[in-house]
């Protein structure tokens, strides 16, 4: 007759009572995290609705035409004011990470009455970002559209792929106050986002750097001529 092996059975709970514990504790963590990134978003929330606030833009005479700002019936949240829109074409492209930021892009800037020209890709997993920021910087190079867009996981890669192309000035942006230095200082004709970037935050950035003027300064201008003319 077996013996029962009272050691056994101890170890026995003993593990069931640590996988438990560490199984709570998971949950415990989980749910710490959740907490965490609602209130992260909730702070930026706020940040965003209080930009027409912010004091360099209401100092800045390259800025004031943006009116601050405001609700339109093509986003969730608020976007910059925009005055009537030319007829100049712009392009877009993003690797698949992207395709979906993209698609509402597109969507968003036909509604602003712009035509937007898709240089790929449509979507597929494992295509790659330089395909396409190649396309989209030949697109400017060739001056088929004025300004571009592109997407991709970061907006770090298809930035770099880009700016490869000679003529083109890519600024890999995360808010508002870059998209608008991007353009007043640099004469960036490209913005790369992040597939991560919301909805209505991505809208506000397009708004601010479509928008926003080249200042033209002699300074600025100086540096992008040097730029222009490296080899």
């Amino acid at each position: 007759m077996a013996r029962f092996d009272k050691t056994e059975s101890i170890n026995i709970e003993d593990i069931v009572i640590n996988r438990d514990n560490k199984e709570k504790k998971l949950e415990k963590e989980e749910k710490t995290e959740r907490k965490i990134e609602e209130k992260d978003l909730k702070e930026e929330t706020k940040e965003i609705e209080k930009l027409p606030e912010i004091e360099d833009m209401k100092e800045d005479k390259d800025f004031s035409s943006l009116k601050g700002i405001v609700k339109n019936d093509f986003q969730e949240k608020t976007i910059v004011e925009m005055e009537k829109v030319s007829s100049n074409k712009i392009g877009i492209a993003s690797d698949h990470r992207g395709y979906g930021l993209k698609q509402k892009l597109t969507k968003y800037l036909n509604k602003l009455g712009y035509i937007v020209v898709d240089c790929g890709g449509d979507g597929v997993a494992g295509d790659d970002y330089t395909e396409f920021g190649f396309k989209l910087g030949e697109a400017i190079k060739n001056s088929e559209v004025e300004k571009g867009i592109a997407i991709c996981g970061s907006g770090i890669g298809i930035s770099i792929a880009c700016n490869k192309v000679k003529k083109v000035r890519c600024a890999k942006v995360n808010n508002v106050k870059e998209a608008k230095w991007a353009r007043n200082d640099n004469d960036a004709n490209v913005i790369a986002l992040s597939a991560r970037m919301p909805l209505f935050r991505a809208k506000d950035v397009l708004d601010v750097f479509l928008k926003t003027s080249f200042s033209g300064a002699e300074r600025h201008q100086k540096r992008i001529d040097d730029l222009n003319n490296y080899r």
